[in-house]
């Protein structure tokens, strides 16, 4: 058997398995530009580095998918993801029945994949030609269809257009053992070689920038430009960008000088781009890089809505687990909550008063709101909008609805911070975290509503804190549960017809009723996931002058809130007490990728805030027009030149090339935006 993992060979009884089904019905599966000192030209170049990285994959990448060798008899066409598998037949007076799922699934029913006869004439195997998923692993049950009995059972990793037989036979003449060998005919191709490929090109490019912005840091080496090119115009660039020569001398770092620049003297806000600011001046520098973080995310996320090349892992995860797609959202809810913290300490220390301010945050989020029911909500897709049928929930409403619960938070128990006793905010001070004891009281007791309604709250047909994705999981027999008391509420509060009606949960466990992912449950972990976020804002500005003590404190809340994620999930996907998930906003996943955030924080906060090795472009256009991309990548999104006819619709180079471009197309455009001062704020 070439790379399978079998799980029995020979003929056995029916034995009791996940759904309590016997035989093959029931199973278990465990499971920016050349020179940084080039002015606009330079950051123009940086902006289309994506582009650039994907097109150079786009020339080095193999072609077209290629069309494999199929049994003439039994023609099969393949498609993106699939290959080829040939089950032979080969036991006398026997007809089989094959059964399949991925590994991935858990506690899965199998699902019949083909039935295979017994051979026509005397020697002559039966034969099933069959398309088989290569995304996972999978899972082979071969049972006797007679006496319904397992013949043989095995695991394998198909590989992308492979070609692949399976060879069901006595081991020997006489003997009633039974022998199942899984056979390579043709190859399969690499179908993550562009993949590989563009990252590597985007990596090599990031280091060849970073190393000519370096040098341009240097005074030597900005004379020697000078004279080996002997123009002022050279000069006058280099110095615009990256101060006069006796800067050498300058205690203050490079960043800090950066945001002194007249274009750069702003604070970001999420939603509403540069606003006028008066915190001090390292505080300045600090809301730009950290809404740097919410840009990179944002540039991610336009990406893998666009397709991500129609890879799995740039997909949503079907239920439990994670992929690249997950990160993306809760990054942003993270960073949103940061800069609502830094955002109104600035109004606040203006005069601003709160009664304005507090109309302000309701307008925004109930823009926010409206602009989500618009974008999810498409007529060009689903036809005239029928009020019946229209979505409530998406991913603006509940950016909104997070917004306005944190802000007003922050409003309400607003306090200033302190500039002085600096000996008070030492490394094992909690200063920044005992201001905020209401704000904290009132998150955890949010936090406890939603643990009360997730596993204790009844609901009809399903068992009591159920957490699982109904279909064909749990041996099918929750299969109208999805999503447990999280959907319940959905269809109680908001109706079934108003809420997302393809969850990704259909992938694998093929679910059948509407489930949000989007939905009220989860709206409360997306509130304390942004609380985190206003956690790490107020370490920015609490110990601004203390990189150390920032870095400790940035690490303590990685360490701390991974270890709880870990006790929540007993380290593994399915067998915790909550596990990691995207569609029910779980409070593991939350801990998770705040854990992470923190931890990339700690990671990014030496190189860009200190050091200021990195100024983040090509990432830093599309945050200064959040709200625009976000809406023009969804209204535009099939429509040309972000999307067009391809020479092979089964090819993942193909649509990677066409969805990087189109990504890069809107980091060009926030470019363009920002060059002219445009921003849509609201």
């Amino acid at each position: 058997m070439t790379g399978a993992r079998p799980r029995a060979v020979g003929r056995r009884e029916p034995r009791e398995r996940g759904g309590g089904e016997s035989g093959g019905r029931g199973g278990g599966a465990g499971a920016a530009g050349t020179m940084g000192g080039a002015g606009s030209a330079g950051r123009a170049l940086a902006a289309l580095l994506l582009a650039a990285s994907v097109l150079s994959a786009a020339l080095l990448a193999p072609g077209g998918s290629p069309t494999p060798d199929l049994d003439k008899k039994k023609p099969v066409e393949l498609k993106m993801d699939q290959a080829l598998l040939l089950i032979h037949n080969e036991l006398p007076r026997t007809n089989l029945t094959v059964y399949w799922n991925f590994d991935c699934c858990y506690h899965c029913l199998l699902r019949v994949l083909a039935s295979v006869s017994q051979g026509r004439k005397a020697g002559e195997p039966g034969v099933a030609a069959v398309a088989v998923s290569t995304q996972h692993w999978s899972i082979l049950q071969l049972n006797d269809t007679a006496e319904d009995t397992e013949v043989c059972r095995l695991e394998y990793k198909f590989g992308e257009f492979g070609n692949y037989s399976l060879l069901v036979k006595h081991v020997r003449d006489g003997v009633s053992e039974i022998a199942c060998d899984l056979v390579v005919n043709k190859e399969p191709v690499d179908s993550n070689l562009p993949v590989g490929i563009a990252f590597l090109v985007g990596m090599a490019l990031i280091i060849v920038v970073s190393i000519l912005r370096f040098l341009l840091s240097l005074e030597d080496f900005q004379n020697w430009i000078s004279k080996a090119i002997n123009s002022r115009e050279t000069d006058r660039l280099i110095n615009s960008e990256l101060g006069s020569p006796s800067r050498a001398s300058d205690p203050q770092p490079e960043a800090w000088r950066r945001s002194a620049a007249p274009l750069r003297l702003r604070c970001v806000d999420t939603f509403r781009g540069p606003v006028k600011c008066m915190l001090p001046k390292t505080s300045l520098f600090l809301m730009e890089q950290l809404s740097l973080r919410a840009e990179m995310a944002l540039t991610i996320m336009v990406f893998v809505n666009y397709g991500g090349g129609k890879y799995w892992y740039f997909k949503h995860s079907s239920w439990n687990g994670l992929t690249v797609a997950d990160l993306v959202f809760p990054w942003f809810v993270f960073i949103m909550g940061a800069s609502i913290f830094l955002s109104m300490t600035s109004i606040l220390q203006r005069g601003c008063s709160k009664i304005r301010l507090l109309g302000k945050i309701a307008w925004r989020s109930f823009l926010l709101i409206c602009i989500g029911i618009f974008v999810v909500n498409p007529n060009y897709c689903l036809g005239p909008l029928s009020w019946e049928k229209a979505r409530i929930p998406g991913v603006l409403q509940r950016l909104g609805a997070t917004y306005f619960v944190v802000a007003v938070l922050e409003l309400l128990f607003a306090r200033p911070v302190p500039e002085t006793c600096a000996s008070e905010r030492s490394c094992f001070s909690l200063l920044d975290i005992t201001a905020s004891w209401p704000q904290w009281l009132f998150v955890l007791i949010l936090e406890g509503v939603w643990l009360a309604l997730t596993f204790f709250l009844p609901v009809p047909g399903c068992p009591t804190g159920y957490l699982g994705p109904g279909g064909i999981g749990d041996g099918g027999r929750y299969r109208n549960c999805t999503g447990g008391a999280a959907g319940y509420v959905d269809r109680l509060l908001l109706g079934e017809q108003h809420l997302y009606q393809h969850p990704s949960s259909a992938v694998l466990y093929h679910t059948e009723v509407a489930y949000d992912p989007e939905g009220i449950l989860g709206t409360i972990n997306s509130i304390v996931m942004a609380f985190l976020g206003v956690q790490a804002g107020k370490i920015f500005l609490y110990y601004k002058d203390q990189t150390r003590g920032i870095l400790i404190r940035f690490a303590a809340w990685g360490c701390l809130l991974g270890l709880v994620s870990v006790a929540l999930t007993k380290a593994s996907e399915n067998e915790g007490f909550i596990p990691v998930n995207k569609n029910l906003w779980s409070v593991s996943y939350v801990t998770t990728l705040s854990s992470l955030a923190f931890l990339i924080l700690l990671a990014l906060y030496p190189v860009v805030d200190v050091k200021g090795l990195w100024t983040g472009a090509p990432f830093f256009y599309p945050g200064m027009n959040s709200i625009l991309v976000y809406v023009g990548h969804e209204v535009f999104a099939n429509y040309f030149p972000f999307q067009w006819k391809l020479g092979d619709q089964q090819s993942h180079k193909e649509h990677l090339v066409q969805n990087a471009v189109a990504t890069a197309l809107w980091v060009l455009i926030a470019y363009v935006l920002y060059k002219k001062k445009v921003f849509w704020k609201i």
